[in-house]
């Protein structure tokens, strides 16, 4: 399943990211936070890179089916996005981020698990 209409939109809601999710687990969803944020608390079966070593692991993101990128609120996963849409990835970014998911009353992982600050 693609959720791209006309190329430009890169922000997706978490509704769409947890709906895709259910569809096909193999989605690949990427967490750009710092470990500490990551620790507290992230979606569930997601991957955790960093968005300062994210170039560095380019090379091990799939280019053949599409991936999202989530933070806190949305900024470093939309530069996550836009840099993997100029590399010629079907790239988007979570709106509203993390804090947006768990607002709207979605599991964080571990079930403790809480939106750390910065």
């Amino acid at each position: 399943m693609s959720v791209q209409n006309n190329g430009s939109e890169i922000e997706i809601d978490p509704t769409r990211v947890a709906d895709w999710l259910a569809e096909d687990p193999n989605l690949q969803v990427i967490d750009v936070r710092e470990p500490h944020e990551r620790e507290a608390g992230h979606i569930a079966g997601t991957r955790h890179i960093e968005l300062g070593r994210l170039s560095a692991e380019a090379s091990t993101v799939g280019r053949d089916r599409p991936v999202v990128f989530y933070c806190r609120v949305g900024v470093r996963s939309e530069m996550a996005a836009q840099a993997f849409r100029t590399a010629g990835f079907e790239a988007y970014s979570m709106a509203g981020g993390l804090m947006r998911w768990a607002r709207e009353g979605r599991p964080l992982s571990p079930e403790s698990g809480s939106v750390a600050d910065h």
